[in-house]
């Protein structure tokens, strides 16, 4: 990697150009600022991944929220990412939702829980990926460019098997333009509380636990997305392995 381009992205890290996880929508429908979903205080990221923040984050705002949205298997639901609480950091925000840089795939997990609104024990959590987008390799296009296009709201169909039941909703948001380095990568994590209702049986396949289902080394985790090619952070046109189990599959 050149020089100039390695000045450039250390430069742009340094930029408090974060955000967080702040609304949750369901076909459509906003369910408002901060209900049932868990912001942390801070938009800074996790970069550790044996962190025990890696589950839900850490220094969540008070008061958690302990609503409970209810989501039909097979909704469109979608959670909306900010620079910070409430949207822009100022009358003029390049980086909001986030920077441009910021390039990377977004992941959703459920856990089963009893009671959605009340549950905390985050890591002991058993979690199945129900979502995820990477890169399209046709149009160099990451999740994290479909964020920024909708405007802050990334969206998912939940899976129709989907059992009925309360399950915490984790959403992630995965920043690589700095993954090139040992522990680089930037992850934007925020939990939410869900019910979901119809007539689905799965609660689950390939479950992980948070810290646990990632390492530090991960082909999708310590990786250069400029792969000789510094002005395209595309992977050098190659699939991107998208971190943690395959989605659950109906």
């Amino acid at each position: 990697m050149k020089s100039s381009l390695l000045s450039l992205l250390l430069a742009a890290s340094s930029i408090n150009a974060h955000g967080m996880w702040q609304k949750l929508r369901v076909n459509g429908v906003d369910q408002g600022q901060n209900v049932a979903i868990r912001p942390p205080s801070s938009n800074y990221p996790i970069q550790q991944v044996s962190s025990s923040a890696i589950a839900c984050n850490s220094g969540l705002r008070n008061p958690v929220s302990t609503a409970v949205v209810r989501v039909p298997a097979g909704a469109r639901v979608g959670s909306w990412f900010q620079h910070v609480i409430g949207g822009a950091q100022g009358p003029y925000d390049p980086d909001n939702p986030i920077a441009s840089s910021h390039k990377g795939p977004i992941t959703v997990y459920l856990a089963k829980v009893d009671n959605a609104g009340t549950a905390s024990n985050y890591n002991a959590l058993s979690w199945f990926k129900v979502a995820e987008e990477g890169l399209n390799t046709q149009t160099s296009k990451w999740a994290v460019d479909s964020m920024i296009q909708g405007q802050g709201w990334w969206d998912f169909t939940m899976p129709s098997c989907v059992a009925p039941g309360q399950y915490l909703m984790r959403i992630e948001l995965l920043a690589l333009h700095s993954a090139y380095s040992v522990n680089g990568a930037q992850f934007y994590v925020s939990c939410a509380n869900i019910e979901v209702t119809g007539s689905g049986t799965s609660t689950g396949t390939n479950m992980v636990r948070f810290p646990g289902a990632y390492q530090s080394n991960d082909p999708g985790i310590q990786i250069n997305i400029y792969a000789g090619m510094p002005s395209q952070p595309n992977n050098g046109n190659k699939p991107y392995p998208i971190p943690g189990p395959k989605p659950l599959m109906c």
